[in-house]
């Protein structure tokens, strides 16, 4: 009997769509916790930047739970001056997770591939978008 609960605990977890589903209550559970914690204020159990932790300097990503704050709340401009550059990729983000998710529930497999041209020009822009935000 156990060897089957555990056969069956197994399979679950080897379903396509259990890590889509795992990435999405996450991503849930976190924002139900950030729509109550304003990160523009202190004294708030919200994780650091480690990069800008050691440099000093702001991520590419710097600014995104403010952003997704302030989204949350309606507050757009906020937002667009949080991050722009997360706030324009933020809708491809979500329509990936949705692909992922889909074609998990339908039990098939999904990897977003890339080109090596299009990595380097997210690298790129990840990096221009870095220079430019503490450059000004």
């Amino acid at each position: 009997m156990a060897d089957v609960v555990g056969a069956e605990r197994g399979s679950l977890l080897r379903h396509p769509a259990a890590a889509p589903l795992a990435v999405f209550a996450a991503g849930l559970a976190g924002s139900a916790y950030l729509y109550g914690t304003d990160p523009h204020e202190s004294g708030h159990l919200l994780p650091q930047c480690p990069f800008r932790f050691v440099t000093g300097l702001l991520c590419p990503a710097c600014g995104g739970t403010r952003m997704t704050y302030d989204l949350m709340h309606g507050h757009l401009g906020a937002a667009w001056l949080d991050n722009r550059a997360l706030l324009l990729a933020a809708p491809f983000a979500l329509a990936l997770l949705g692909r992922w998710m889909w074609e998990g529930l339908h039990g098939r497999r999904w990897r977003p591939t890339l080109s090596k041209r299009s990595q380097a020009a997210i690298l790129g822009l990840a990096v221009t978008w870095t220079v430019l935000r503490n450059a000004l």
